[in-house]
């Protein structure tokens, strides 16, 4: 039989493991910092805390990256499943119990990016909330607000365009996108990979160019982010993105590159004038999102 222990194991802080999970999410103790609401110090001394209650480094460090070690790995696991039983219990205790549905829609480049840190977190504080999602233009979005089959939807707008009704989530430059290392905007005509009509990205880049005087041949046409991403990678063609939607396997062309300016675009939101509180729980959720991406850049 094993001897008893003389001493109890130590407690883990449920506050240091939220900073942990933030640092190994994020690969960063800056952008981890901001999401917790610390000073980049005050998270470095939380993680050395915790190295030294385990005994391990959960971290390896240098100067471009953090990763996670391989007992951070296993850390990582628990620190999750903790952090959400702590949810689960205080949420029985201090959080209405909500229940219902609520019928959202989204672009399909947002509902590639975005939703699915959105649903994840709203699942965890809500979780008696069921959420229908529909991808579709933004055009038929609005449509389907108008005919009240949406509670919440998502918008890409012109920034020229009033957003009537509507509220503004985030407003950004789009920009030419090409393949890192790519020619396809030297090609003449330039060869362009757009979306259908009705697309806020498409109106703006055919109207810079248009005004630039520059010769252009559709040369890739999808509604889908996946697809435009593939014809920009096989280097088949440039394409108007959103900044923050340009991966490191992607450059900017700009004014140098012979392309022109396009300008901003708007993010807005709608949400049913009517909405009971799981919508409103959930437009909630949206805007924290959005609000953490502009103080980070990450969502």
């Amino acid at each position: 039989m094993n001897a008893p222990l003389n001493h109890p194991l130590p407690l883990l802080d449920l506050d240091v493991l939220r900073t942990f999970v933030a640092i190994a999410e994020t690969g960063s103790f800056t952008t981890a910092s901001t999401a917790v609401f610390r000073t980049p110090s005050a998270v470095s001394m939380q993680i050395k805390k915790l190295e030294d209650i385990l005994g391990c480094s959960v971290f390896s460090r240098d100067a471009r990256s953090v990763s996670l070690t391989t007992d951070g790995e296993m850390l990582l696991g628990y620190a999750r499943r903790m952090l959400a039983i702590n949810r689960e219990a205080v949420s029985k205790f201090i959080i209405p119990d909500i229940s219902g549905v609520v019928r959202l829609g989204s672009p399909d480049d947002y509902g590639e990016r975005v939703l699915p840190h959105v649903l994840k977190r709203f699942a965890q504080s809500h979780p008696s909330v069921a959420v229908d999602v529909i991808i579709d233009q933004s055009v038929n979005l609005r449509r389907r607000m108008d005919d009240r089959a949406l509670d919440i939807t998502l918008v890409t707008n012109s920034h020229k365009m009033p957003l009537a009704g509507g509220e503004v989530l985030l407003t950004e430059p789009i920009v030419w996108a090409g393949a890192k290392g790519g020619c396809a905007h030297m090609r003449e005509p330039l060869p362009v990979s757009i979306w259908e009509e009705g697309c806020a990205w498409r109106a703006g880049a055919l109207e810079a160019l248009g005004r630039e005087g520059r010769n252009y041949r559709v040369a890739y046409m999808s509604a889908h982010t996946a697809g435009q991403r593939s014809a920009i990678m096989a280097d088949l063609a440039v394409a108007p993105l959103p900044k923050s939607f340009l991966g490191s396997d992607m450059v900017e062309l700009t004014a140098k590159d012979g392309l022109p300016d396009i300008g901003n675009y708007t993010l807005g939101m709608f949400v049913a004038p009517d909405a009971g509180a799981p919508v409103k729980a959930a437009a909630d959720h949206i805007r924290a999102t959005f609000e953490m991406f502009r103080e980070t850049g990450r969502f």
